[in-house]
């Protein structure tokens, strides 16, 4: 089974000029085919967010008529707008929403869902799209629409602005992109007011970013993060995110927001694979978006120098939003309009600078956690997420169940490059059930094309493994597949074993299951409202690559080595010598040395001669 939103890499897509005009013209085509006598753009079978879609449409056919003057568009634009202004703006307080600071205000809103009282908490997002819309259109219309509509339009978009500062709480969903969406609203429609007014607003929305978002944002890797429903970061949400402050970045010229949106994107850029792979969210764990994510990506993957474009997105919304049958949607519209008008281009070549979370080199990469244990591992094209083992999740050594990649004090890191092989020592002090504190030694090293782990820590008692990982997706060319298996060797004895109970508490690879589906049954809230991180958090046990240690080692040592991408049998030793503890493998010598006078370890490579 393929994974169902992780798909081809976003740089993929052609986005010259003549690009965006074939994919503006597709939209013109299919909306006055759609559009009904009243004006009415929505696609038939939108039932939710669909507040703000025939707005989005009709701010598509703006965009394409500013290009190509076509004479259908003016009264089509004039009367899916008239629509909108008619039909699609509410001022009465919808029955059971309950985020109101300020009753019967009779600011205007859009609904999630047009039904009386259905689904009333999706309204604050669908009135923020229902801005954004409307800024795009002022910024498009002009000479288009008589003034007397722009004027109400104008009106209307201030209406919502103040809805969604004055008359409710301010991001009540703790959603990240919700509130940076609406934060670029307000600066785009501050353009459009008077002097004073504009001021206003611009200064609202500015103290808004930082007082309401930035000051709230989320620790994670290193980096300080947008919060997003109640987490740091998430897969569908997060570059979304990287987006909005783009906008804001584009439309304001204020710093901040090329700041955060360098610290995001160099977060994202540290946590993805080679391959654009990546899990985890508060929201989704595994669902991507797609055209919604280019600008953000783009724009700060050229800023900070990194191929963020790699990025796997859902190629059913390549382009623009749409329903199953293919049809276009006008939901999220405004970020094609955006991506279209920004000129930035995909900047497609690695960043060279090591960064303390990621190894990468080749198509090989370890995105690493904030423990600075293995997130993801990528090799020979499988993804390989951390084990779970009496309810502890990770890659490290194990003994009688417990396993040792939890650090207690400082994580340590060297990375090194020499002869073609690129190089990360991470040194955890850990402590282990007997309260004594070992020193994990685990050194990564790749060529590019495989991955050599080896993990040294001070001697065990009894018979220990190291947990070496959860096989889990593979590519298949454009698509990511499910998977149970990947090519792994060990100079120690190598094992799959799978959870010998079949619950939602234990993950077996084997199964028509995806990682995301597993974690919202653990969940403590439904599907799509719960955290499905921390519903995974609960997970006892999985399916585990486990090596057995090597057995040339020295007598105060327990040594485990792995190698990913490749199945053929390796040969690894480790011993003592004067420079430190060297380790001799097939590929290359690597020699751990006493800590710098900043209690920093040391790491010499080279590789062996062929």
């Amino acid at each position: 089974m393929h994974l169902l939103h992780q798909r081809g890499s976003l740089h993929d897509l052609p986005d010259t000029p003549e690009a965006y005009d074939a994919v503006l013209a597709d939209v013109v085509e299919q909306a006055l085919v759609r559009l009904t006598p009243e004006g009415n753009l929505e696609h038939p079978d939108c039932a939710d967010d669909i507040g703000d879609t025939s707005l989005g449409i009709t701010s598509l056919l703006a965009l394409a008529w500013q290009r190509t003057k076509d004479p259908r568009l003016p009264e089509a634009v004039h009367r899916s707008l008239a629509f909108h202004l008619r039909e699609r703006v509410y001022v009465e307080d919808n029955p059971g929403y309950p985020n109101l600071k300020q009753r019967n205000s009779r600011f205007p809103y859009a609904r999630y869902v047009l039904e009386v009282g259905a689904h009333p908490i999706g309204d604050w997002p669908s009135t923020a799209w229902a801005l954004l819309q409307a800024v795009n259109i002022l910024d498009l219309t002009d000479g288009l629409v008589a003034d007397e509509q722009r004027a109400e339009l104008l009106e209307l978009a201030h209406g919502y602005w103040r809805r969604l500062t004055e008359a409710t709480f301010f991001n009540p969903q703790e959603a990240g992109n919700q509130a940076i969406g609406c934060v670029v609203g307000g600066l785009m429609l501050a353009r459009h007011l008077t002097d004073a007014e504009g001021e206003s607003v611009r200064a609202r929305a500015l103290k808004l970013y930082s007082d309401e978002i930035r000051a709230h944002r989320v620790a994670d890797r290193g980096a300080l993060l947008p919060p997003e429903h109640g987490g740091a970061y998430d897969n569908n949400y997060g570059p979304i995110s990287l987006s909005f402050l783009a906008q804001a970045h584009r439309v304001s010229g204020e710093p901040v927001f090329a700041e955060d949106g360098d610290a995001l994107a160099r977060y994202i850029d540290a946590r993805l694979t080679n391959g654009g792979f990546d899990n985890g969210g508060p929201r989704y764990s595994e669902q991507h978006s797609a055209f919604e994510s280019v600008l953000g990506l783009r724009y700060f993957g050229a800023r900070i120098g990194a191929d963020l474009g790699r990025y796997r997105g859902d190629s059913r919304w390549a382009r623009h939003a749409c329903k199953p049958d293919g049809g276009v949607d006008g939901h999220f519209a405004w970020m094609l309009v955006w991506q279209i008008q920004d000129t930035t281009r995909w900047h497609r070549t690695p960043s060279t600078e090591p960064v303390r979370h990621q190894l990468r080199a080749g198509t090989v990469s370890v995105a690493f956690d904030g423990r600075m244990t293995p997130a993801v591992v990528e090799a020979g094209g499988t993804y390989y997420l951390p084990a779970a083992v009496n309810r502890q999740h990770g890659f490290g050594p194990v003994l009688d169940g417990f396993v040792f990649c939890r650090p207690m004090g400082e994580v340590r890191v060297r990375d090194v490059r020499a002869d073609g092989l690129t190089a990360k020592l991470v040194t955890k002090p850990v402590v282990g059930r007997d309260h004594a504190l070992r020193h994990v030694r685990s050194l990564y090293v790749t060529d590019g094309a495989t991955l050599w782990t080896t993990v040294a820590v001070e001697r065990l008692d009894g018979t220990p493994y190291l947990l070496a990982g959860l096989p889990y997706a593979e590519d298949d060319g454009d698509r990511v597949r499910r998977t149970a298996a990947g090519a792994v060797s060990s100079a120690g004895s190598l094992r799959l074993t799978h959870p010998a109970v079949q619950d939602a508490d234990h993950f077996d690879a084997r199964a028509e299951l995806t990682q995301e589906q597993a974690a919202f049954a653990l969940a403590a809230d439904p599907r799509g409202y719960g955290n499905p991180d921390e519903g995974w958090k609960h997970l006892v046990g999985s399916t585990a690559l486990e090596a057995d240690p090597i057995p040339d080692t020295p007598d105060d040592l327990h040594v485990f080595a792995v190698r990913y991408g490749s199945e053929q049998p390796i040969t690894v030793s480790a011993g003592w010598t004067e420079e430190g503890l060297a380790i001799r493998t097939d590929a290359f010598t690597a020699v751990i040395g006493p800590e710098d006078q900043q209690g920093e370890p040391t790491l010499t490579l080279s590789a062996v001669s062929r």
